[in-house]
């Protein structure tokens, strides 16, 4: 298993790391420029909001049925038509309910010419995450890594063309953005659904009450973590809008600099998404999953730490060099959510080990009492410090979610202490930080070379520290692994 995991997690982060920076640099950083900050601050708060509601949409579903069809493929038949009645009444009840909240807030008619298709892309996003909860749970983690990719892969296509050649009939609005979005988003949608169908041995709607309830009831905990992680890791932009007077420009600068923390968030994203099914097939099994958590700490860390470091020294270069109305408050702001990637991408691999464990009661409450602290700390200092206030805040609410994380962990899988893996972390930051400073102050070469060189120093020390293992790659070259990358057996 461990070594079926570190090859899907190669080829997963080989292909997302061929499309998704692209998307992200080259056109989503491209329509921030063309539209300006307040259009794009626009954007990054009407997303937010209809995100924050999401759970309504997904209930937990896609969690919830990720882990129960990896352990139990033959339930596939029973659960996916249910289910899917089930997703078409949440996505209604979350139209509604957004709709309405969007009016007691005092949203207008500017905003609601963009928020109904807002609403129509989370909608369809949410199916997309719950047909690949059906794929991934089968087995099928390759087909599973392709769909990643599948819509931004489109939106690349669609978006380059109307930025970027003549076709377009006037200057680039966000409008066409949210349009292309729900385009791609939908096409995706309609391959993802035919490859769950084609797995199935007959299919036909069912509308089983009691069953919907029975499903709902077991999904609550996970809808619960969902929404409540959703919070206070989202509502940041929502508050900036509202509580300061440019608050459209303020969510624009805070979304530029989120970008770059958004990008290495895929890393963790992808990690859990592989680990999640892949450790709940390890519990059922009754092994050990302290093999594969420390392999995913030191793969995710190491190019965490190096990722943080590095743009922590060069940041002001960085946003000169990707935004037309960057300024060193906003390259300040990437500074400290930078640091946070090092904490959100170690919680990824944690919550995912306990979501599998089942753990959902204890970790609820940490999200809880997170999202309490979240929103205190923002009303406190975004009103005096603005969109540096809220990056603040969101270093120190991942820190407080993640170590109580690994406190229930500990106790969950008896976990001891690593001191040494500690150590070596450690090491590899400060070793690491000297290198940075000496580079960016005494390199006489350009500043992105100097950045590059410091992101090979960091690989490079993970290789001298032990944490990125030489033998695991070259074994999996000259071996073959004993573990299909695609199993649709049941177990």
């Amino acid at each position: 298993m461990k070594r079926e995991f570190l090859l899907n997690i190669l080829f997963l982060l080989s292909i997302n790391l061929l499309i998704k920076p692209f998307y992200i640099f080259g056109i989503d950083r491209t329509i921030q420029n063309r539209v300006g900050l307040e259009a794009y601050g626009l954007y990054a708060t009407l997303f937010s909001f209809t995100f924050l509601l999401q759970i309504i949409n997904d209930f937990g579903l896609q969690s919830f049925n990720n882990r129960n069809i990896a352990q139990h493929n033959q339930l596939l038949p029973k659960y996916f038509p249910n289910m899917l009645v089930l997703k078409l009444g949440l996505g209604l009840i979350y139209s509604c309910l957004t709709i309405i909240i969007a009016i007691l807030l005092g949203y207008g008619q500017e905003h609601f010419s963009l928020l109904l298709f807002f609403i129509i892309n989370q909608i369809l996003l949410s199916a997309v995450l719950f047909f690949r909860s059906n794929i991934s749970g089968l087995g099928l983690y390759r087909t599973d890594s392709l769909l990643t990719i599948l819509d931004r892969l489109l939106l690349i296509i669609i978006c380059s063309v109307l930025l970027f050649s003549d076709l377009a009939p006037q200057p680039f609005k966000i409008e066409w953005f949210i349009y292309a979005q729900t385009f791609t988003l939908s096409i995706t949608a309609i391959v993802a659904f035919s490859i769950v169908f084609n797995k199935l041995p007959h299919f036909r709607l069912k509308f089983n009450p009691s069953f919907l309830l029975l499903i709902l009831k077991k999904s609550y905990p996970f809808a619960l973590a969902i929404f409540l992680m959703t919070v206070y890791t989202r509502i940041d932009f929502v508050m900036i809008e509202r509580l300061l007077v440019d608050g459209k420009k303020e969510a624009g600068i805070y979304a530029a600099a989120y970008r770059l923390l958004d990008a290495a968030n895929v890393l963790g994203i992808l990690f859990a998404g592989l680990l999640l099914p892949m450790s709940a097939r390890l519990l059922k099994e009754k092994k050990s999953i302290r093999p594969i958590l420390r392999l995913s700490l030191q793969l995710i860390l190491c190019g965490a730490i190096t990722i943080s470091i590095a743009t922590w020294f060069f940041r002001e270069q960085i946003m000169f060099l990707l935004y037309d109305d960057a300024s060193v408050y906003g390259a300040n702001i990437l500074g400290v959510l930078m640091f946070t990637f090092i904490i959100v991408s170690s919680g990824y691999i944690y919550s995912t080990l306990l979501t599998a464990n089942n753990s959902l009661a204890k970790m609820n409450r940490i999200f809880a009492i997170s999202v309490g602290v979240n929103i205190l700390l923002n009303f406190l200092l975004i009103p005096k410090f603005g969109a540096l206030g809220a990056a603040c805040t969101t270093f120190f609410t991942q820190f407080f979610a993640l170590v109580s994380q690994i406190v229930i962990a500990k106790k969950a899988f008896q976990l001891s202490r690593d001191f040494k893996l500690i150590g070596r972390f450690l090491l590899l930051g400060i070793l690491l930080a000297g290198i940075s400073s000496t580079i960016s102050n005494y390199s006489p070469f350009y500043w992105l070379w100097n950045f590059l060189l410091v992101l090979f120093s960091g690989i490079g020390l993970g290789f001298v520290l032990g944490l990125l293992q030489v033998e695991s790659f070259l074994e999996l070259l000259k071996q073959k692994i004993s573990l299909p990358i695609e199993n649709t057996k049941s177990e």
